[in-house]
């Protein structure tokens, strides 16, 4: 699915959002609860609002796992196989939630990447966050 240069642009661009992790992390989670606000349902006990502890602190957990993904690029089901029985088993997580995440994600990337998020960078990140949601889904069959 992903190919070789699929791969390098996903760690060429990694490597920047790396320094914003908390940001972009934090910014996707607000730009999914505001766009898809039935996604609030899975933080009852999260303080919502713009630029909270609670977010800042979880959208750096979900751009830390992508890194993981990232880093492991060639072994997602591996990388990814605890958070999935989590999200599956204990917090009973609709799958679909991975893909609008995914989509908040691409939107940050865009916004702060500006130029150099090309359409080319595009595609590969939707490949890759598309694989992850797959990998994430696996544990819902």
């Amino acid at each position: 699915m992903l190919t070789e240069d699929d791969k390098q642009l996903i760690q060429h661009v990694w490597e920047k959002v790396l320094e914003h992790q908390e940001d972009f992390g934090a910014e996707a989670l607000e730009r999914m609860f505001t766009v898809y606000p039935s996604t609030k349902t899975y933080f009852p006990h999260f303080d919502l609002h713009h630029d909270s502890e609670q977010i800042r602190h979880h959208g750096k957990k979900v751009v830390g796992a992508l890194g993981d993904a990232v880093r492991h690029i060639d072994n997602l089901s591996a990388t990814l196989s605890e958070l999935s029985n989590l999200h599956a088993y204990n917090l009973r997580v609709d799958p679909v939630n991975f893909k609008l995440l995914s989509h908040c994600f691409q939107v940050v990337l865009g916004a702060h990447l500006g130029r150099e998020y090309t359409p080319q960078v595009q595609v590969a990140y939707d490949k890759f966050l598309a694989a992850v949601s797959a990998v994430l889904a696996e544990k819902y069959r």
